[in-house]
Formats: structure tokens, C-alpha cells, sequence
């Protein structure tokens, strides 16, 4: 029920991320979902792709430093407390959000939050029992 996340880290330095979203295009591998990140020295790009396997491979052989990791991709109305109900679910298991992501798909008037999670079972159990709708990574990279 997760997703594959992948991570660039790059330098904060003019044209890097053009460059990544080149190597990309290039493979015909389309972002779904994008984060950036930032500190002094350096950016994290998070992005859901179509292929994250063939993403990984490509921006390796390209040079970057490339990570993956499992995020939960849930569906929630595009409203006034769509967000919220799946946060006070999350917030009664004591599950801690170390980060989240959205976007919005239009013309469902769903948003998709892409959460990693410190307890992403404990999370998908609760969730499916509330009857919040969680994406498949199929799903997911078909959008």
C-alpha cells in the first residue's frame, strides 16, 4: 500500500534542478507529485514519478545522489477538514508525520497527501478501518 519516493539531493547552485527534470523528460518519466526542500548549502527534491526504478537508474548514471523511500498516498475530499480527519486519525495512534506533500486532482476535487510516516502499518491499519481511501502505488503512478 506505499508508494516509492524518490529523493535528489543537489547543490544549491543555479540550473541543477532543470537538469534533473531533463534527465527525466529525456526517459519519458513524468512527476506526479514534487517537494522541494531546503537549507544553506544544498536542496532535497522529493517527487513521485510513473517509473521510479528507471528514474533511480538514470539519475544515478547521470550523477546525483539518489534515495527512495515509502510514503502513504491517501485520498481525501478538497474541502474545509478533508486534511484534518486524517490527521486526528494519525494523531490518536501517536503516529509522528515527518513530512508531508499534496496535490489536488481536478476534476475528482480530491487531494492526494503523500505522508512519510514513523509507523506506516500501524497508519494503513487505522486508516482502512476509518474507510479513508488509500492509493495504491499503481494508482498512483497512473495519474
Amino acid at each position: 500500500m506505499t508508494v516509492k519516493q524518490i529523493s535528489v539531493f543537489l547543490e544549491n547552485k543555479k540550473g541543477r534542478l532543470v537538469q534533473v527534470t531533463n534527465v527525466l523528460s529525456q526517459n519519458n518519466i513524468d512527476i506526479s507529485a514534487i517537494s522541494i526542500a531546503e537549507t544553506t548549502n544544498f536542496g532535497i527534491i522529493r517527487m513521485i514519478v510513473n517509473k521510479p526504478q528507471l528514474a533511480v537508474e538514470v539519475l544515478k548514471k547521470a550523477g546525483f545522489t539518489v534515495n527512495t523511500a515509502d510514503v502513504l498516498a491517501v485520498e481525501v475530499p478538497d474541502c474545509p477538514g478533508g486534511l484534518h480527519q486524517v490527521l486526528e486519525i494519525l494523531s490518536h495512534l501517536n503516529v509522528s508525520i515527518e513530512y508531508l506533500y499534496s496535490f489536488v486532482r481536478r476534476p475528482s476535487q480530491k487531494a492526494l497527501i503523500l505522508f512519510k510516516l514513523d509507523n506506516t502499518d500501524r497508519a494503513i491499519k487505522a486508516l482502512k478501518e476509518k474507510k479513508v481511501n488509500i492509493l495504491s502505488s499503481q494508482e498512483v503512478y497512473e495519474l
